[in-house]
């Protein structure tokens, strides 16, 4: 019975480990036109199966936990390996996600393809962002009811929504462009590797109990999230993420960190 939660743990690194393999595959589809070198983009399904991955991977990271306190199976091990298969889900394969929409992103200019790896290299940033976060939470015992820094597997599920976004877009807004767009991309690097190992005052989506009054900005955020999927599809996940970041700062004093 204490291996099950491992087992769940080892399944999170596997779901990482294959999603890095179908982002890897990814061929770019690029039709070029005579004026001025104007292409249309496609994604490829191989990166968006990846992006998949890691929201069962989310999925399985999650129940892990959950099976552990059921089986009453918490341990240290178990807590070391599920920061080793958050970093494979939620920091190297988001980074190679990142790594492959810059590509695409250059190759959709001029002598794009020929790209230099150093102009798509900063993509991995994510990753050691992801990593030195797992490292400090797992050194820090204060972060039960609010976090200090965005949680790796948040931004891990925001990277994976932009394939998605790319290949089943919301019919309110189209955001295509910007997820495409090289600068946009570079931004996207710099502000969630920062929010992972900033000592920013998150919420723990955690209940102490079910009243509304110790729980508003929980209660707040599932709102939302639940009209934003309704509305907006798979761009619903930046939106929720934004949601997050912002009512955790409004919602500050309330955190117990």
């Amino acid at each position: 019975m204490k291996q099950i939660p491992n087992l769940f743990t080892l399944t999170n690194l596997f779901l990482g480990a294959v999603a890095i393999v179908f982002a890897l595959q990814t061929q770019s589809v690029l039709i070029y036109t005579n004026d001025e070198f104007a292409s249309s983009f496609n994604i490829p399904e191989n990166l968006s199966v990846a992006a998949l991955l890691l929201f069962f991977a989310a999925v399985v990271d999650f129940l892990d936990g959950f099976v552990a306190r059921l089986f009453k199976a918490t341990s240290e091990m178990g807590k070391q390996l599920d920061s080793l298969a958050d970093v494979v889900s939620f920091g190297v394969a988001p980074g190679v996600i990142v790594y492959q929409l810059l590509r695409m992103s250059y190759a959709q200019e001029e002598m794009g393809l020929d790209v230099s790896i150093f102009l798509l290299l900063p993509a991995f940033l994510i990753s050691c962002a992801a990593a030195y976060r797992l490292a400090k939470f797992n050194i820090d015992t204060t972060q039960q009811y609010g976090f200090k820094g965005v949680p790796t597997p948040a931004v891990g599920l925001l990277i994976a929504s932009f394939p998605l976004i790319l290949h089943f877009p919301s019919g309110f807004i189209n955001i295509n462009e910007w997820l495409i767009n090289k600068w946009f991309l570079y931004s996207v690097i710099i502000v969630v590797s920062w929010l992972m190992v900033s000592n920013l005052p998150l919420l723990a989506l955690k209940f102490k109990n079910f009243s509304f009054k110790n729980n508003q900005p929980q209660f707040i955020l599932i709102a939302l999230g639940i009209v934003a999927v309704l509305l907006l599809r798979w761009l619903a996940i930046p939106v929720i993420f934004i949601a997050y970041i912002i009512l955790s700062l409004l919602f500050k004093n309330k955190q117990s960190t």
